[in-house]
């Protein structure tokens, strides 16, 4: 790795140029990887994020932290979990699908995926009220 801001890419050919990948773009897969999982009610964010999602901008990297070191990809997931679920088993099932993403579209692997369960979302019901209609 080049620097620790961005990550650059060893390629197969030389000559063409060079890759770079930005920590917000692992950050955008590894979110969208982790909302894509049964049983995860929504990540966690920053209050600007959330001022940003208000705008209509949706932020896909929300509630996830990248830090890239000498040794490899550290990735910080902080979300909600949906009542009634298995927690660990529903945080290996986040773990397996951002290395399989970060895998599939970077070409690289994660040193470490850690999940932070942040809290439990309960299912609300709306009532709705009940409205006598006499003609």
């Amino acid at each position: 790795m080049s620097e620790f801001n961005i990550l650059e890419m060893e390629q197969e050919h030389e000559g063409l140029g060079k890759i770079e990948i930005a920590p917000e773009v692992i950050e955008v897969i590894a979110g969208i990887a982790a909302s894509e999982v049964e049983g995860v009610a929504g990540m966690r964010g920053n209050f600007a994020a959330g001022v940003v999602e208000r705008l209509g901008k949706k932020n896909h990297g929300k509630g996830v932290k990248v830090e890239l070191t000498e040794t490899g990809i550290k990735v910080d997931v902080y979300c909600l979990m949906k009542f009634g679920v298995s927690i660990p088993a529903v945080a290996g099932k986040i773990q397996d699908n951002i290395r399989q993403a970060l895998l599939n579209m970077t070409a690289l692997e994660a040193e470490e995926v850690n999940i932070h369960v942040v809290g439990i979302q309960f299912e609300t019901q709306k009532i709705e009220p009940e409205i006598d209609s006499e003609v």
